[in-house]
């Protein structure tokens, strides 16, 4: 028994050495002694920390597309929030406005992209990119069907599936040909960098073409006829562009071949840049003018060969045949196959764009959002709530609204019917009372007590202010801030929402976020010959040669990062000293 004593002791003091393996709460270990069957038994009673539970799972949140769109709702995502997934057949961003640049030389191609990846890189962002093409959007299974845009899928081993708990859908759009015969065959477009490039070596082809010997004067004269259909910013902008590397560069280069060239703009409204400020408008139509660029405004085109246009009058009917060496068809935008095939679903099949509410979600799914050119926003009026918006401010239930009642409720009115807050200013009216006033005649003068039926007919003009924002890349960029504001304080708004909260049973019902406004900041028309026009906000119009360098400073300014930024800098730096580049590469 002596030896069985000190045995166990030994034991007891070797086992409390021991340390307790991580995670077991209890254990009892067990030692035999050899000598007199003796059991020692160790129990540890200390209690180990209970395992932490595992994190909730992210939602997933799929983003097609990396244009203006795309690319602003991810810088500003917190991505540390989501498990975020982009779908792109191109791997880059594509500063779009400078593309009428790149098809002369002004600009390179690679100074006006910046790697997506990259741009994930550079701001710590937890991203998975796949360079592949959305096919088809399942709302119903909450999937996108893709195929990779690398190789080919012959075997179908590029296909693949992701699903969603949010799908961002910004895919931008298609070219529009309005189904002219001919124009898909035979034109040059100006929507991916691709077609910039391919447009720059058609304009060398063109002056190479006509160089050669035994051509006639009449062939030449085709060959070196530039036209361009559409006279809106992409068209004025391209040909502004093509004069100036015609007249500064080109000419010195081909000088027996300079009186053939010619360019003409096939607009078929009355003027061009008729989006623009009607001053600017004429300004440029006056300088193009001045510089020879031929304006055919009032025609259509109705076929294109390979050789020539046929343009119809819309005033007579006649139609003329135009002979052209290039052409150039920037005249709309259409909607990609994938939208078409997901708007066929949703019901929204007789639409042009994709219809979503101020909240930028397409209303008949849940958790589908599209942002940029690839959709547009369907705003609610006003006189489709109108009961619900006086008997939220008829709080004594007295049947009629006094002014105090009205001003109580106007804020939260004007954030979701923005038209209210156009049509005051479009009508100079300082207050809800200039427009009670406006609306039912000096009768309300003095007592400012209303109806149900005096209310509607003091509000039935507002909706004629309901806008639709422009496809541009001003606004898809906003959208996309916007958005990912919304997807970054989602939780907090849940607790402290910031909608229009006394409007809650009006049209979509409850949200928590402010709806989308679009904020116009200005736009340019660069028109060549160093000059541009500007419309800024608070109608401000700017036109000439200062112009231009403020176009220069918003442009450089604008670049997604400092690279892009000094490679197109140096780009025109480059131009001014040695001209633009002519080689056919």
């Amino acid at each position: 028994m002596g030896f069985s004593f000190f045995a166990s002791r030994a034991a007891a003091r070797f086992l409390e050495d021991i340390r307790r393996p991580a995670g077991v709460s209890t254990a009892a270990l067990l030692l035999t002694a050899a000598s007199g069957g003796g059991i020692v038994a160790y129990a540890d009673s200390s209690r180990a920390e209970e395992a932490p539970e595992p994190p909730p799972r992210k939602k997933k949140v799929v983003v097609l597309g990396t244009g203006w769109a795309g690319t602003s709702f991810l810088k500003n995502l917190d991505s540390s929030r989501y498990e975020v997934k982009v779908i792109s057949p191109r791997n880059y961003f594509a500063f779009t406005p400078l593309l009428p640049s790149v098809t002369c030389g002004t600009v390179e191609a690679r100074s006006v992209v910046e790697p997506i990846r990259r741009m994930f890189e550079k701001k710590g962002k937890d991203v998975a990119y796949y360079e592949a093409e959305c096919l088809k959007i399942d709302p119903t299974k909450k999937a996108v069907h893709c195929r990779s845009a690398v190789g080919t899928n012959l075997d179908g081993n590029g296909d693949f599936m992701l699903d969603y708990d949010y799908l961002v859908v910004a895919l931008g759009a298609a070219v529009n040909t309005f189904n002219t015969p001919g124009v898909m065959e035979h034109c040059h477009f100006l929507k991916e960098v691709e077609d910039a490039q391919k447009i720059r070596k058609s304009v060398i082809d063109c002056f190479e073409r006509a160089s050669i010997p035994n051509i006639s004067e009449e062939e030449k004269r085709k060959i070196l006829h530039f036209v361009i259909i559409g006279g809106g910013p992409t068209g004025v902008e391209f040909a502004a562009e093509l004069h100036d590397f015609l007249v500064e560069d080109l000419v010195k280069l081909y000088p027996a071949i300079e009186q053939f060239v010619k360019i003409t703009i096939i607009q078929s409204g009355e003027h061009i840049l008729n989006t623009f400020d009607q001053r600017i408008a004429v300004f440029a139509e006056s300088k193009f003018q001045r510089d020879g660029i031929e304006l055919s405004t009032g025609f259509r085109v109705i076929k294109v060969s390979d050789d020539s246009i046929t343009v119809k009058c819309k005033s007579s009917g006649v139609e003329t045949l135009v002979p052209y060496g290039m052409a150039i068809w920037s005249a709309g935008i259409g909607t990609r196959p994938v939208i078409t095939d997901f708007m066929n679903q949703v019901g929204q099949g007789k639409r042009r764009a994709l219809a979503t509410n101020e909240w930028l979600r397409v209303p008949e799914c849940d958790s589908v959002y599209a942002i940029g050119d690839c959709s547009s926003i369907s705003q609610r009026k006003i006189m489709e709530d109108i009961s619900t918006i006086f008997k939220v401010a008829d709080k004594d239930n007295s049947g009629t609204l006094t002014l105090k009642e009205i001003n109580d409720v106007l804020e939260d009115i004007c954030i979701r019917y923005p038209q209210v807050e156009l049509y005051m200013k479009s009508m100079h009216m300082v207050d809800i009372a200039d427009l009670i006033k406006g609306g039912l005649g000096d009768s309300h003068k003095e007592s400012m007590v209303v109806n149900i039926e005096e209310f509607k007919k003091a509000l039935c003009h507002v909706d004629s202010q309901v806008k639709t924002v422009p496809a541009t890349a001003q606004v898809a960029a906003q959208q996309g801030y916007y958005l990912a504001d919304c997807f970054n304080k989602k939780d907090h708004c849940t607790e402290h929402p910031e909608g229009p909260l006394r409007l809650t049973g009006s049209g979509e019902g409850h949200h928590n976020f402010r709806p989308f406004r679009y904020k116009h900041l200005g736009q340019f028309a660069p028109l060549g010959g160093e000059q541009a026009a500007a419309e800024l906000p608070g109608d401000w119009v700017s036109m000439g040669h200062s112009t231009q360098w403020l176009w220069y400073s918003v442009y450089a300014s604008k670049q997604v990062s400092w690279r892009t930024r000094v490679l197109v800098v140096s780009d025109w730096t480059r131009r001014f000293i040695f001209g633009r580049d002519s080689s056919r590469i």
